[in-house]
């Protein structure tokens, strides 16, 4: 589908929707208008308001992006981790990163200093985040000033989400304009020069007219020599009430985060008598190695979301959801790469990139509810059209006046903080592409109830994905298309109303232009994309109206890989096969357990191995990076008297290799986490959070064998939050 036809296409299905929403008015405009409850919207599917009264804890109950039907999460045959807002509240998280921490299943990469990189059942991403079910992917780190619950779906589903999530998907699921009336006011200051503001106010103009606006500044040091960041961040939102059946949402956010790319330590040296993996090198927590002024890293978006639904019955409602969001990202570094143990020296070398990137994105959904005898459908029809510009541009640092100059720098590890002026230009394979990915796909599903004991869920969407890349350097053009079918299934035994028991089958695919559509080559464009495909069984039990517990138990492999056909005789060269499987368990418990006592807790255990070797360093049966084998977090707020609480956490990580081939090694760790909360009056909250409570000496992630992070020592964040 080319351009012209695929902006007519997004044109034509909003126009769909503006029309039904203008007849909707037109038919009530007599009626008398909806009056909403004061606080919360209960009666609107939109996903952006589905809070409930019972999620104001820890615990969430439904969700709209899991089948994008309104369903509850005991009924989603899928393992789901929802981060409330209560929960992000309490553990004073700023990030993705942050909110993660207690998600079973979901580790972090470094992600090269310069953008959220998430390990999800072995599998790592930059691309697979969402916003309230729209793709959001570009490479940088997101704040979580404006969000109402992160989602997090493990496990792939192309059905729901579309191409990659070969691991699963972050999904934010953001504030909107809900005729609450919201005076919400946060200050927050810690360690290492920690400042931080934000605001939501919300207010209904009338009983058709809602408006909210949501914002944030942080400047913010670290325990790293040199390194800081700053971040700002509005989102106004509007809601329109068209009559009784019909709510339009409109927001704009624009976004900047600005910081120093830091790539951490280096790997230790390797003897040559060695015989297994090494641990990264043993320096001062703060120790900057390369160009911290040279390294700066910052992202600039703007974005307009439009949501629209329209109610024809009880049983029958159409949505309509667009996105165009505008990105300008651009990181440098100077960064370590292998050390020289004799000399006791590191090398150091340099990049930089500029990314630019439009999206725009459009979905259509219609819902509806009927019987055939006995027998109730909930059946969902939809199509996603979608068209992604980017462009890229690499180039290399030279240490000198010219391209003649040396592109490493060998310096004292003991003196690794340097300052360079170096000449930055294009070497031979620096990349510079243009790309127009467009997207064209449809959808079915049906959530059968066959008795109240019984249901199935049976999905299937079809993919038109076309990649027109343009290598600038070279001007080698490529234009591939992938036509996908992505089916899923799912089936649903409950014993009890409150309890559930899954057997699911889900599946993906990964173009051969990667999840940044920046990877293809006259090599990989003819190639089939490659193939995720999740097998799981699970359970799931609100054993109380706010706790759950819940368990999966399952297989994920990929496929048409490239591996080597001999892997002693690389010359031989490649094919395609199956090349990855993780499997795993993962546990959670989530919720109040009393009136006072509210408990989050996870455990998984993953192993996710190479079924085939990819290439000489990485050989069959190598674990992945950045994956635990065990994984442990525990979350618990006390609230000792109704103005004083109290919280203690504790996340536990096995070791983990910080690269593929295994060679370097993170070891294990346990860091233990507190909090207390106070009241000061009955509008004002305050609260202090104190990270690495023992000052635990650790590694928190990895980008490869010389780019290692060094986790934080003892910190504190101190924070009022007042409402009016």
């Amino acid at each position: 589908m080319n351009g012209r036809r695929l902006k007519l296409a997004l044109s034509l299905s909003t126009a769909i929707c503006v029309s039904v929403s203008a007849t909707a008015f037109a038919q009530s405009a007599d009626q008398k208008i909806l009056q909403l409850p004061p606080v919360t919207v209960e009666d609107t599917a939109l996903g952006f308001s589905l809070t409930k009264p019972t999620d104001k804890g820890y615990k969430a109950t439904r969700s709209l992006s899991a089948t994008k039907t309104d369903t509850p999460l005991i009924d989603v045959p899928q393992a789901v981790t929802v981060v409330t807002e209560k929960q992000i509240v309490d553990q004073a998280a700023n990030s993705v990163g942050d909110a993660i921490r207690y998600v079973p299943g979901v580790t972090s990469a470094q992600g090269e200093g310069n953008r959220e990189t998430l390990v999800l059942r072995g599998n790592t991403t930059t691309g697979d985040f969402f916003v309230d079910g729209i793709r959001d992917d570009v490479q940088t780190y997101r704040d979580l000033y404006n969000i109402q619950q992160l989602e997090v779906f493990k496990g792939p589903n192309a059905m729901i989400f579309g191409r990659g999530g070969i691991g699963g998907v972050i999904n934010r699921v953001t504030k909107q304009a809900d005729w609450a009336n919201v005076r919400e006011l946060r200050l927050e200051g810690g360690s290492y020069n920690h400042a931080r503001g934000q605001f939501d106010v919300g207010q209904a103009v009338n009983d058709a007219v809602a408006l909210r606006l949501t914002g944030v500044y942080q400047y913010s040091e670290s325990y790293r020599d040199d390194v800081f960041f700053r971040r700002w961040g509005v989102n106004p939102t509007a809601s329109f009430r068209l009559g009784d059946d019909t709510l339009v949402q409109v927001g704009y956010e624009h976004f900047y985060d600005r910081r120093v790319a830091d790539r951490g330590v280096p790997g230790h040296f390797r003897p040559s008598t060695a015989t297994g993996p090494v641990e990264a090198l043993d320096t001062p927590r703060g120790q900057f190695f390369g160009d911290p002024k040279n390294s700066p890293t910052w992202t600039n978006s703007d974005a307009v979301n439009i949501a629209i639904e329209h109610r024809f019955s009880d049983t029958m409602t159409l949505r309509n959801r667009t996105r165009y969001a505008d990105y300008d990202k651009f990181y440098q570094n100077i960064f370590p790469g292998a050390v020289n143990a004799a000399e006791a020296t590191v090398s150091i070398s340099g990049y930089n990139n500029g990314q630019k990137r439009k999206n725009l994105i459009n979905q259509t959904d219609f819902n509806a509810t009927f019987n055939t005898g006995s027998i109730k459908h909930t059946v969902l029809a939809g199509m996603e059209l979608g068209r992604q510009k980017t462009d890229n541009v690499r180039t290399t640092a030279y240490f000198g006046p010219n391209t003649s100059a040396p592109t490493t720098l060998t310096v004292p590890i003991s003196a690794s903080n340097i300052r360079t002026s170096p000449t930055w230009a294009p070497n031979a394979t620096d990349a510079s592409n243009h790309g127009v990915a467009t997207v064209a796909a449809g959808y079915i599903q049906d959530q059968i109830t066959i008795i109240p004991q019984v249901q199935i869920i049976a999905g299937l969407r079809y993919d038109s994905f076309n990649v027109d890349f343009l290598n600038n350097r070279t001007a080698a053009r490529l234009d591939v298309t992938d036509k996908v079918w992505s089916p899923r299934a799912g089936l649903i035994y409950k014993p009890a109303e409150n309890v559930s028991v899954y057997a699911a089958f889900s599946r993906t695919f990964q173009p051969r232009a990667g999840e940044q559509l920046a990877s293809l080559s006259a090599t990989t464009a003819s190639l089939a994309p490659e193939e995720f495909t999740n097998y799981e069984i699970g359970a799931k039990w609100d054993v109380l109206l706010d706790f759950n517990v819940a368990a999966a138990l399952y297989q994920l492999d990929r496929d048409n890989v490239i591996v080597l056909i001999d892997p002693n005789n690389p010359a031989l060269g490649t094919e395609l096969g199956g090349g990855q499987r993780t499997k795993g368990i993962e546990m959670s418990a989530t919720g109040n357990i009393t009136d006072q006592w509210s408990v989050i807790a996870s455990y998984a255990y993953q192993d996710g191995k190479f079924t085939k070797a990819i290439s000489a360093s990485v050989r069959e049966g190598a674990t992945l990076a950045n994956l635990p084998k065990h994984s442990i977090s525990v979350w618990s707020r006390y609230d000792v008297t109704s103005d004083l609480g109290i919280g203690l956490g504790m996340n536990y990580q096995s070791k983990r290799y910080a690269a593929q081939d295994n060679l370097q090694v993170m070891r294990g760790f346990a860091r233990f986490d507190a909090a207390v909360f106070y009241n000061v009056t009955e509008n004002i909250t305050a609260q202090v959070n104190v990270e690495n409570l023992f000052d635990k000496k650790y590694f928190v992630y990895a980008n490869s064998n010389n780019n290692i992070t060094p986790g934080s020592p003892t910190a504190f964040k101190a924070a009022l939050t007042a409402r009016f």
